[in-house]
């Protein structure tokens, strides 16, 4: 028997006739007694059917008495039916007996009636009221009257706990809205203890309990309540702050929302993770002083570029010109200094020229193996290059970019060593948020000035072999990805520490159904025989609403997308909604513009136009992960 059956056979044990009318006030549901009680016909007990003509048949059975207009009879009866308010009455019918009407809205709409046979009841109170001439006429009637209000407070009664029913169905769903927020949601009491909490904390701030309702802040919040202690005093003085700090104990960036109770004592929070947008909005400043950093030097650079030339062609005519002991080494001299800062307008415009932070998957372990061969033919025989790969699987960098600030350090650290040491590169994941790479050497270590401006372009302790710009160009790389450079001393020598944002990727898959994502049917075409040729299967879509539906009822292997795409949305909202399937970007956007920062920040991202080689390189085909 199904669920329906079961109600319906309960429905019908019930002696009291009942009746539900929805909001078009058309029947939902009865049972036995209600057709019994009013001896209706077949047509008015099916669902559906029509208050107004159930009114109309018990007026025309002669349900009410004699009615002189039936019509405006059965209007009033529908006017106050639409009201949806409860109500009591009890009436006597025209067979004589007499029943109690109980009628009560529902949230949805409608209303639950429910008839009462009380002609028993009534029969005992005519009988106590004819054998009482004992009592007098004062208690008879506040007998009636208390009969009459326990009736009404057994209605009230039932209306306030349907009422508390409602009340705790809205404070569920409002706690399980909160809780699927991605931020932690809370109140701070006068004492700064708890009174709600969504339990997301240890979601925005790794390694905080989740249950901590009656604890107080600083005990939730550890180390990180000396940051948020001066803005909680604010809001407890009636100022709201909005503020962001570093949580040390997590590595997150944290934005919070200090809201002051208007009702009584007590701070509202609301508190996000947002580490990912940081690093990007710091890459994304980074590119922009490098752009005006480049607008400045590039009309300099060219004059004196010039100017070099002539000094160098002046310099070589003087040498032949002259036939002097004391000429040539002042000649040889200046040819020197000139070529040295032809070397140095070199290097600047390396550092000023448009470089873009393309992350693509890279096996960490290879990569490092891949920067030993490379650098240790260059070291003296007695510095020994050791590498360090505690961050496993593949990863999101820039291999280029990365390579040449790791060179850099490397050959600084070199010289530093001289002769003889040891220099050790390491790679390890910092508490899910930074991928950290340090360089340590065990020459003499970085003294007091190059503590405070060996990151400063043009400073060098090298004297005239060095440039001063190795560091600056090191540092330039980490902020174009959204990162940070830390200098210091270690045991026993100088140490670099590189923090990047943390973006570990799974083992591609070398087969199977790629989700390709373009508007445009040619391009669409040429990509997709470019991945079946790598022996994938490819389906296709052409905007974001077609790729959501497609990965929603297919088995995806992976999904290539472009950034702007027909319809609705960007193809930068694919990475975070399809996630964990990997996602990869592709776009002819410049790279500085803003849907390329942020798509950067969301995933691999290759620049059309490109060929097979290209894509498949991108893909990771061919490498141990990606």
């Amino acid at each position: 028997m199904d669920k329906d059956a079961l109600t319906q056979a309960g429905l019908n044990l019930i002696q009291q006739a009942l009746s539900i009318y929805d909001s078009d006030l058309r029947l939902a549901v009865w049972n036995r007694p209600f057709v019994e009680m009013f001896d209706l016909p077949p047509e008015l007990t099916e669902r559906g059917a029509r208050f107004d003509d159930t009114i109309r048949h018990l007026v025309l059975s002669g349900e009410y008495g004699p009615v002189d207009d039936p019509d405006g009879f059965v209007r009033a009866r529908v006017e106050q039916a639409r009201a949806f308010e409860p109500h009591y009455m009890e009436r006597s019918r025209a067979n004589g007996r007499t029943i109690s009407v109980e009628g009560a809205p529902l949230p949805q709409g409608g209303w639950v009636t429910v008839y009462t046979d009380i002609t028993a009841m009534k029969t005992q109170e005519s009988l106590l009221r004819t054998r009482s001439e004992l009592l007098s006429g004062e208690v008879l009637r506040r007998s009636e009257e208390l009969s009459a209000t326990n009736r009404q407070l057994a209605a009230t009664n039932a209306a306030l706990q349907e009422a508390r029913r409602e009340l705790t169905e809205i404070e569920a769903r409002t706690r399980l809205t909160t809780e699927m927020m991605p931020a932690h949601i809370a109140r701070v009491d006068a004492e700064g203890r708890y009174t709600f909490s969504n339990r997301r904390l240890s979601a925005v701030m790794p390694g905080r309990p989740s249950n901590i309702l009656g604890l107080h802040i600083s005990r939730a919040l550890g180390a990180a309540y000396a940051s948020v202690r001066p803005h909680l005093e604010a809001a407890f003085e009636g100022r709201q702050s909005t503020f962001e700090f570093t949580d040390e104990g997590s590595s997150r960036r944290i934005r919070a929302v200090f809201t002051p109770d208007p009702v009584e004592t007590g701070v509202y929070i609301l508190s996000q993770d947002v580490t990912e947008e940081t690093q990007a909005r710091a890459a994304l400043q980074q590119t922009r002083r490098r752009e005006l950093a480049a607008q400045m030097t590039s009309g300099m650079a060219h004059d004196f570029a010039n100017l070099l030339t002539i000094i160098l062609g002046m310099q070589s005519r003087l040498s032949r010109l002259v036939d002097h002991p004391e000429a040539e080494p002042l000649i040889t001299a200046t040819l020197q200094a000139a070529r040295r800062g032809g070397d140095l307008l070199n290097r600047i415009a390396d550092i000023t020229s448009h470089r873009v932070w393309r992350p693509e998957p890279v096996e960490l372990s290879g990569f490092l193996d891949g920067l030993k061969t490379l650098a240790s033919p260059t070291l003296p025989d007695g510095v020994v290059l050791e590498t360090l790969c505690e961050a496993g699987g593949g990863h999101l960098i820039d291999p280029g970019l990365l390579q040449d600030a790791m060179l850099n350090l490397i050959l600084n650290a070199a010289d530093a060593c001289g002769a003889q040491g040891r220099i050790t590169v390491a790679a390890r994941p910092l508490k899910d948020t930074w991928l950290e790479i340090t360089v340590s050497d065990t020459g003499p270590g970085f003294g007091p000035e190059a503590l405070k401006h060996a990151l400063d372009p043009f400073f060098t302790t090298k004297g005239d072999k060095g440039t001063g710009l190795g560091l600056a160009m090191v540092y330039d790389m980490v902020k174009l990805a959204g990162g940070a450079v830390r200098i210091g001393n270690g045991a026993s020598g100088a140490r670099v520490v590189l923090r990047l944002p943390l973006r570990p990727v799974g083992a591609l898959p070398q087969t199977g159904l790629v989700l390709l994502v373009e508007d445009n049917a040619d391009l669409r075409t040429q990509i997709r025989d470019m991945l079946t040729a790598m022996g994938f299967s490819v389906a296709e879509a052409a905007s974001v609403d077609e790729a959501r539906a497609l990965a929603d009822g297919l088995d995806i292997a992976l999904v290539l997308s472009d950034i702007v795409l027909e319809g609705e949305g960007y193809g930068t909202a694919l990475p975070p909604e399809l996630a964990p399937l990997p996602v990869f970007l592709m776009t002819s956007l410049p790279p500085d513009h803003p849907l390329h920062a942020e798509a950067r920040s969301l995933a691999p991202v290759l620049a059309k136009p490109f060929d097979a080689a290209a894509l498949s390189a991108f893909l990771g085909r061919g490498r141990s992960a990606a």
